[in-house]
């Protein structure tokens, strides 16, 4: 499983994963807001042509947030979408990044574990955060 960087070109199929994964999917133009952005990267990983997993990030002086990391249903728990946050920390590495920051559901528990088992840990939560009402858990890698 190799990953490699976001193109114009993946745009539409990561939008029409995101509506497969989510229940407040971003937008494709929010999508290619972000992709258009100098402070962002996006990493995906692909299979038989179409997009299997994809994350992406925004960088902002020595920290990043991920907002964006998903898994086509079909090809969870299988480590897609572990390569894909591996891909998005080595960059954050790469650009000095000190700490690296990002939200999952309360609900989310195999996301959880895998940000924990990626040394990940829990800093604070955010109450309603999600449009449905659902409560957010903010959780923080620090980077060395």
């Amino acid at each position: 499983m190799n990953g490699r960087k976001w193109t114009t070109e993946d745009l539409t199929e990561i939008a029409r994963l995101e509506e497969e994964c989510f229940s407040d999917p971003w937008t494709n133009r929010m999508l290619a807001d972000s992709f258009l952005s100098d402070s962002f990267f996006g990493s995906l990983l692909e299979e038989g042509g179409g997009v299997t997993a994809y994350g992406g990030m925004h960088f902002a002086g020595d920290e990043a947030e991920i907002e964006l990391i998903a898994t086509a249903e079909m090809y969870r728990r299988c480590g897609r979408g572990s390569k894909v946050l591996d891909d998005l920390i080595d960059e954050a590495r790469n650009r000095g990044i000190k700490s690296v920051w990002l939200e999952v559901r309360v609900s989310n528990a195999a996301a959880q574990l895998m940000y924990l088992k990626k040394g990940f840990r829990g800093a604070y939560a955010r109450t309603r955060y999600y449009p449905d009402g659902e409560d957010a858990i903010v959780m923080k890698k620090e980077l060395s």
